[in-house]
């Protein structure tokens, strides 16, 4: 895989260099909460512009239906990725019309545009090769040479992914190459021991990296909505926590195989409950009771694990070497609920272990709650990206930079 360090080496000034970034920041109407994905990406556009590039950077954001959609326009990010720069940032109004191809052609050397999100058009995600294709022709059309820096993207097989690198000269970002280099040291030569924390909505979301990290991990510590499947097959009542029926059989298998392997599995032995969900708008008290994991009232729900969880996970993770992170120990967007994931995040600060904070509700846990982010060894940009290199996956955004 080349680098950018390579790719600068053989000189890209008066180039037109398409960076695949990942802007996919959360909005709250045009107001950018949390820009740590901008942030990440701009010492690869820096170092492009310096060196006398014209920069085109793209991304998606959100979800759009294929077409055009102002809620998921990209242009609060090109304009806070201009302030991180300290200069202006053109913007096309579109992916690859005319807007897109007069912007780019108005480029000076060393300066940078950003073109609209590229899933406005279909052919972005379309599961059409033909399609996908097609569009990722015009993208080549804006430009001389590829970076990928979207790590948060590696693992979709999407036009500006995957397809058009193939049709471009390319290299691998600064960013793509932190994230790789940091995975690693999490698959390979491990430095033990190795403590695991999962969290968030759904067991499904993990079942594919538990079953992977049941090989490698020494203790894999559960918390979020996830652990009430988790105590439901052991036989306790979770009563109107979420639930994942249909996962029970596989969670109790892969608690039988921690076993056997000695892998450790800690879950909660405390819950914050409560019979409605809290106002994550007003955040109006919440009033949640503690009550033990094995005696939560039918109904009532879980939404953070208790103090004396806190305490065991802290324990837990104290003398740790390396861990990774992935995913919210509670609804820590409510103070009522926060306490759970800072206590995790604390615990990572206070280990001397090369901790990772595994992107998405993590990562923004992390800034929203006011740590500082130098305390942790990486907080990676790409959820599901890191989630899927730790199971083993190959990545197609990764699979296509390689040479």
């Amino acid at each position: 895989m080349k680098t950018i360090d390579e790719l600068l080496g053989e000189g890209v000034e008066g180039k037109r260099v398409f960076v695949r970034a990942d802007l996919n920041v959360p909005l709250d109407g045009t107001t950018i909460t949390d820009d740590g994905r901008i942030r990440a990406v701009v010492p690869t556009v820096k170092a492009l512009a310096d060196a006398g590039a014209r920069v085109v950077v793209a991304s998606h954001l959100g979800r759009p239906k294929g077409a055009p959609d102002p809620a998921f326009s990209l242009a609060p990010a090109a304009a806070r990725l201009g302030e991180l720069l300290g200069s202006e940032v053109a913007f096309a109004t579109d992916t690859v019309g005319e807007s897109a191809r007069a912007t780019v052609a108005g480029l000076a050397d060393g300066r940078v545009a950003v073109i609209e999100n590229l899933r406005f058009n279909a052919g972005e995600t379309s599961k059409d090769d033909a399609e996908r294709d097609a569009f990722a022709g015009q993208l080549a059309a804006l430009a001389d040479v590829y970076v990928g820096d979207g790590f948060g993207a590696v693992h979709r097989k999407h036009a500006s992914v995957y397809d058009l690198p193939g049709k471009l000269p390319h290299a691998a970002g600064y960013l793509i190459t932190t994230e790789v280099g940091v995975l690693k040291k999490l698959t390979e030569d491990v430095r033990r021991p190795y403590a695991v924390v999962l969290g968030g909505a759904k067991v499904s979301d993990k079942l594919g990296v538990i079953d992977h990290l049941l090989e490698k991990a020494d203790r894999i510590l559960v918390g979020g909505g996830m652990a009430y499947t988790f105590l439901k097959a052991q036989g306790h009542e979770v009563g109107i926590s979420l639930l994942q029926e249909d996962q029970i059989p596989a969670v109790k298998e892969y608690l039988a195989r921690a076993a056997d392997k000695g892998v450790e599995f800690v879950l909660p032995v405390d819950v914050l409950v409560s019979t409605e969900f809290p106002d994550l708008k007003t955040k109006a008290p919440a009033h949640p009771t503690t009550v033990a994991a094995d005696a939560i009232p039918a109904d009532q729900e879980g939404l953070d694990i208790g103090p004396e969880t806190r305490k065991l996970y802290a324990s837990k993770l104290a003398d740790a070497a390396t861990v990774f992170w992935n995913g919210p120990m509670g609804v820590f967007e409510h103070p009522d609920y926060a306490e759970g994931t800072r206590a995790v995040a604390q615990a990572l600060v206070d280990s001397p272990a090369f901790s990772v904070v595994g992107g998405g509700d993590s990562a923004a846990a992390v800034r929203i709650l006011g740590f500082d982010e130098n305390a942790f060894g990486h907080i990676s940009t790409g959820g599901g990206a890191s989630l899927e290199y730790l199971e083993g996956k190959q990545l197609p955004g990764l699979v296509a930079l390689e040479d």
